[in-house]
């Protein structure tokens, strides 16, 4: 923990309300479809439907949200956004009904999207030189914060009773209250002047929206290792179902020990292109180690597995450094939470429609799905290079300086050019 412990100040304070906040997080992760499942008795096809009109709502909020932390301050935007997730999750407990359930779901879901954008200027305001390393430490104290709500998670599971998943809720809502708290210590931050020309401007950035596609693709990868490869180690192959817990702890223990590290080198634009490359390639290779692991023998198949996962990770590092690089070098400073907004639509639309996607192709077609998911991995990340380099070339045409006052009329004097 000491190298994931930023120095005292405004990082640590981040750091901190980061921590807490994905200690809750970690709790429904783990948890929250079983409470609707099994303690509120929802369907589980309800379940799934709810979730993902949640998501598919939540994408615009984002954005919205990301403009007002750009115009009104950041701080202030994501503790509300911090303090309504708190709230819908305590609704939960209300929620005994499926339209109840998506309502509160939805809401969720959709403050969650808001604060990822509004705190994006405090990540870049307090950064330093480099914000995105800074969003690499909390990755990694994300990892560790969803690592121990997890294992307090199993704690409910196990117990199974109604009031035990009341106080998951309950604890879930205790958390986000707790994170936006934290805040206080935080100095505010003062919006950074906008310069002319349209709101909107992320929306009209055609190559930083096609980057956010890209990514969008890419993000598929995080459900990989925790809904296609779990599926297929349990339906398709003879390796022994608690290794589902130990390639999530595998991938997880890798980000926190390496993430920090492996963005350190991916400092430009340009490297972060080759790095969504490198990812791209890992991830094919990891697909068709796993779609090798059936119908071979246990040990074979673990080994395979557990080396997949391994390369998978690997991928994962270099793909989340090469987002936090580009999302923010491409993003003009008076626009961070708009532009971080926008880049999120891509995630957002991946957790909606990727678990969907891998079912289909490596769980319901088999070992063929799985090349064909590792070729659109590979393939996202040859096209990153390119789409990079265009969104530089826009930057730089974007921030050319005025053309001097002078030109179509008189120049003007010494004097004045001095001034």
């Amino acid at each position: 923990m000491p190298p994931l412990i930023p120095d005292a100040g405004p990082q640590r304070v981040l750091a901190g309300s980061n921590f807490v906040y994905t200690v809750g997080s970690g709790l429904y992760l783990t948890a929250g479809v079983l409470y609707f499942t099994q303690a509120v008795h929802l369907p589980a096809g309800h379940v799934g439907l709810g979730l993902a009109l949640a998501g598919f709502m939540a994408l615009a909020v984002g954005i919205a949200a990301g403009h007002l932390a750009d115009t009104h301050g950041a701080r202030g935007v994501y503790a509300i956004t911090l303090v309504v997730q708190a709230l819908a999750t305590a609704g939960f407990v209300l929620a005994d009904s499926f339209w109840p359930f998506v309502l509160v779901v939805s809401t969720a879901t959709g403050a969650k999207a808001a604060g990822l954008a509004a705190r994006s200027p405090l990540i870049r305001h307090y950064g330093g030189d480099r914000p995105q390393e800074f969003r690499s430490y909390l990755r990694a104290v994300t990892n560790v914060g969803v690592s121990l709500g997890a294992l307090l998670a199993g704690w409910v599971v196990q117990v199974g009773t109604l009031t035990a998943y009341h106080l998951l809720v309950i604890g879930n809502a205790i958390a986000f209250v707790a994170s936006a708290a934290i805040l206080v210590l935080l100095p505010p931050v003062k919006p950074v002047p906008t310069v002319g020309g349209p709101r909107w401007i992320a929306l009209r950035d055609r190559p930083y929206l096609l980057i956010t596609v890209l990514d969008g693709i890419m993000a598929i990868q995080f459900k990989v290792l925790t809904v296609a490869i779990p599926l297929w180690l349990v339906g398709a192959t003879t390796a022994p179902h608690w290794l589902v817990s130990a390639t999530m702890l595998t991938g997880t223990v890798i980000v926190v020990a390496f993430q920090v590290r492996a963005s350190r080198g991916i400092n430009t634009p340009a490297a972060g292109a080759t790095a969504y490359r490198r990812a791209g390639v890992a991830f094919l290779v990891a697909c068709a180690l796993v779609s090798l692991s059936a119908g071979i023998p246990a040990w074979a198949a673990a080994t395979l597995i557990m080396t997949a996962v391994v390369i998978h990770t690997v991928g994962e590092l270099w793909h989340a450094a090469a987002g936090f690089e580009v999302s923010f070098a491409l993003a003009p400073p008076h626009a961070t939470g708009q532009y971080l907004g926008v880049f999120g639509l891509g995630a957002g639309l991946a957790e909606a429609l990727g678990p969907g996607l891998l079912i289909a192709l490596c769980i319901t077609w088999g070992r063929p799905g799985w090349y064909v998911v590792g070729a659109m991995f590979a393939l996202t990340g040859l096209a990153a290079p390119p789409a990079v380099r265009w969104a530089q070339r826009h930057q730089h045409a974007t921030q050319r300086p005025p053309e001097p006052a002078w030109k179509g009329g008189s120049r003007p004097t010494s004097s004045e050019e001095t001034v």
